[in-house]
């Protein structure tokens, strides 16, 4: 499958996916380069953020939220933040 959005994860995000359980952080992974990376739009899958966070786009993976940019002109999303859902916005 040739990917339309190429992946790139923060440092800080990676950091959080090496912390997370395998299982997990193995779902997370493949819901990014199956759902996301192969998406025509990747803003028809997740939810735009609001307030002082309105860059950011939101996807929901289980318990937990993968906060990303999205990059049009680099056809780019980058994975800022990986945590559960119910700190995530703190």
């Amino acid at each position: 499958m040739n990917s339309a959005w190429t992946i790139e994860v923060s440092v800080a995000a990676e950091r959080q996916l090496s912390k997370l359980h395998r299982s997990v952080a193995k779902r997370v992974t493949r819901f990014l380069l199956e759902r996301i990376a192969g998406a025509a739009d990747p803003r028809a899958i997740g939810k735009p953020l609001q307030g002082n966070m309105d860059e950011y786009w939101s996807y929901r993976v289980g318990d937990y939220r993968v906060i990303c940019e999205i990059h049009d002109h680099r056809v780019v999303v980058v994975v800022i933040d990986v945590e559960r859902r119910s700190k995530v916005y703190r």
